[in-house]
Formats: C-alpha cells, structure tokens, sequence
C-alpha cells in the first residue's frame, strides 16, 4: 500500500513562505518564538554545564519538572 502524503504545513510572513515540518514548528515560526527557543537552549547548556555534584543535577532537574509543569498546563488551558 502507498504511504499517503500529506499537506505539508506553510507559514506566510509579508513576502517569504516557508514550509514548517510540523504544528509545533508552525507556531514557532508564525509567532517568532525563534529567538526564544535559541534563548532556552542555551540557558538548559548553561546549566547543564554546571553540573559537578548530585546537589547542582537535583537542583536543576527539579527546574527542569518546574518548566516542564507549567508547559502542560498551559498547553491544558490553549486551544492547541
């Protein structure tokens, strides 16, 4: 059987056009959260970075629940 294609997903921004490879990145892209999701990332590195003890990896991984809890809420409370 043939694998079905799907639509593929675009964002329109003035003139450019560009194809987003899934919802996730659609929103990403049509609100400009780019510079955002650099901003994360390089914080998570920074702070992955600073891990030498088991009291620095609790810390930062009981951040990393925090973050992760309020993401699903807020994604229980959207329309997404």
């Amino acid at each position: 059987m043939k694998n079905k294609i799907k639509n593929p997903l675009y964002v329109v921004k003035g003139d450019q056009v560009e194809e987003a490879s899934g919802l996730l990145d659609l929103v990403i892209k049509k609100l400009n959260l780019q510079p955002f999701m650099d901003l994360l990332q390089q914080l998570f590195k920074m702070l992955l970075e600073q891990v030498d003890s088991y009291p620095k990896l609790k810390a930062i991984h009981d951040f990393f629940e925090t973050l992760v809890a309020r993401l699903a809420l807020f994604k229980s409370h959207s329309i997404f």
